[in-house]
């Protein structure tokens, strides 16, 4: 097992995210703030926020470690009762200024539970998924292209099966909707060596940016009108309201006592809410939750 290789290399991956959603934004720079976790461990934040076409962009390096695991993880996972851990990933959030390029969230990650004299549990995780405002379907499919394109090496049912888990994980219950048009979700990932988990989690992390990158290189200079802001900000409170009542990384780092600055670096600069609102039949408000949000096979829709 070789953590410091994965901790190598999500460091140069938060590196390499920075410059390329920098250089797209080509107004304003990532800060960068290093902090350190009194419990154990520590991470850096870096955060670009009001530049030209990213209104905030985060993106969160953390490797954090503790004695033993807050009792809610230690109720779902009873072997890892009396664990120490130590948790490595890196997270990032993008909520752009123009409502017709999509908020989009990744993260990879690996976990792993300690104790002498006993072999460490381990596992992997991650994924990517899109949250758009104004639904263009040829997004869409580019995205879940790379996305099944980053997963054939490993196997014919890697992409169906993580897309499908996506699915359900990012659906607001209570919304009874989508919070986006999906792409990868992955946790638990222990299936085979070390290595190849390892190997798996970078393709991901990798097909990030030929993801998300062209998408917004075709949406950042639409036109659009106010109407068209406050109905992004009005659809960015589901995105909140994910993160603070489902997400399991946000209630993981608060129940572990992380940095709150960093665990919700995640919810965006501006949002509203408005009581019962409805939009108007046949509009392009309407076709997000009426034909964009809807599961479906993006990869044989033209």
């Amino acid at each position: 097992m070789h953590v410091e290789a994965v901790k190598s290399y999500l460091l140069q991956l938060q590196q390499s995210l920075c410059e390329a959603l920098a250089a797209e934004d080509g107004e304003r720079e990532f800060i960068v703030d290093t902090w350190q976790r009194p419990e154990g461990g520590g991470g850096r934040s870096r955060v670009l926020a009001d530049g030209a076409v990213f209104e905030k962009a985060g993106v969160n390096f953390s490797h954090v470690t503790g004695a033993s695991l807050p009792a809610s993880a230690s109720a779902a996972r009873p072997e890892l009762a009396g664990r120490g851990f130590q948790a490595m990933g890196v997270s990032l959030v993008i909520h752009p200024r123009n409502p017709h390029v999509p908020t989009s969230h990744a993260n990879v990650r690996l976990f792993v539970a300690e104790k002498s004299g006993e072999e460490p549990i381990w596992w992997f995780g991650g994924g990517y998924d899109l949250t758009p405002y104004y639904g263009y379907a040829e997004d869409c499919v580019h995205w879940h292209r790379v996305a099944a394109a980053a997963c054939q090496p490993f196997g014919a049912d890697i992409y169906p099966r993580y897309k499908r888990w996506c699915d359900d994980y990012f659906y607001l219950p209570h919304r009874r909707e989508a919070r986006g048009i999906g792409g990868l979700f992955f946790d638990d990932l222990c299936e085979g060596s070390f290595e190849r988990c390892f190997a798996f989690m970078r393709a991901i992390g990798d097909s990030y940016l030929p993801a998300y990158q062209p998408i917004v290189q075709r949406r950042k200079t639409e036109p659009w009108s106010e109407r068209e802001r406050q109905f992004q900000l009005y659809r960015r409170g589901r995105y909140v309201e994910f993160n603070l009542v489902y997400d399991r990384g946000t209630l993981f780092g608060l129940q572990s006592d992380g940095r709150t600055e960093a665990i919700l670096m995640s919810l965006p600069p501006l949002v509203r809410w408005e009581y019962a609102y409805q939009p108007p039949p046949g509009s392009p408000e309407a076709a997000l939750t009426d034909y964009f949000l809807q599961p479906r096979d993006w990869l044989l829709a033209e």
